[in-house]
């Protein structure tokens, strides 16, 4: 049910490296996917150079709001969004804006690793080719390089670019997939419970990797770990039946919480 109140929003402090500067300006996004509303009249500003948590009970609507960011909701035939979904000030859902390009833009990096059946080197390599990135193979090397370093994986796999990326580890294939998402130069990475199914040393690995991706990247994460959010995210937003109760600095939201239900789903009274 949509609630009657707008979400209770933290006070914003000045941040360095332009992190004041919006990404994302979202305001009344709407979603239903055929009759049913699955979001109501959200209001949501990303900040640039930051990961924002996405926190909330399942089926709240954190990933639907994700996808909203670069139009993945398209895939889906019934789903119907509406509102307005600013990127640096551009609107993604403008008929004149190609999804494709978007999502070249705003990467994205699922829950369970998706590499490609392809070798380490082509997984990466893809997507710049696709977009006409490089022109030379010497550059489209650096650029796989490159990618693979960000990711953290370079040392662990440089030996062995044209063996399949599935034959990797768990997390190493999580990895590959940020370097793949990464590869395409991206403004935004969208991360969709990056580290729900990996061990606790490969989740170490992956919040390091995001700590030092938001250096460059602006970061939007959905997560079911409260302890995740708390360490790897500077905002974080709280969802409940598809409302957005809360948003504010992580150490507020997680210390002196405004609004009682979000209090609730911290200490673990609702959930």
């Amino acid at each position: 049910m949509p609630k009657d109140n707008t979400a209770t929003t933290g006070d914003i402090k000045p941040i360095e490296k332009n992190q004041s500067q919006l990404t994302f300006h979202t305001r009344n996004v709407d979603v239903f996917y055929g009759d049913a509303q699955a979001l109501f009249g959200i209001d949501l500003d990303i900040y640039r150079y930051q990961v924002t948590a996405l926190i909330g009970p399942s089926g709240c609507g954190k990933s639907t709001y994700l996808r909203c960011l670069n139009r993945m909701n398209d895939t889906i035939e019934s789903c119907r969004v509406t509102g307005t979904v600013e990127l640096n000030g551009e609107d993604v859902y403008t008929k004149d804006l190609d999804p494709v390009y978007l999502r070249a833009r705003v990467g994205m990096v699922f829950q369970r690793a998706n590499p490609f059946p392809k070798s380490i080197f082509d997984n990466v390599a893809y997507g710049p080719r696709i977009h006409g990135l490089v022109d030379t193979k010497p550059d489209l090397n650096n650029l796989v390089e490159a990618s693979l370093t960000k990711s953290g994986l370079w040392d662990e796999v440089k030996d062995r670019l044209n063996e399949p990326g599935t034959g990797l580890s768990g997390g190493q294939q999580q990895r590959l997939c940020i370097a793949r998402a990464i590869a395409v130069e991206p403004e935004v990475i969208l991360m969709d419970e990056p580290c729900s199914a990996l061990d606790p040393i490969a989740t170490a690995r992956i919040e390091e990797l995001i700590d030092d991706l938001r250096q460059n990247y602006t970061i939007v994460m959905v997560t079911h770990s409260m302890q995740q959010a708390a360490r790897v995210s500077q905002r974080t937003a709280f969802f409940h039946l598809g409302n957005l109760e809360e948003t504010g600095e992580t150490e507020q939201i997680f210390t002196t919480p405004r609004e009682q239900r979000t209090q609730d789903y911290i200490t673990g009274r609702i959930g």
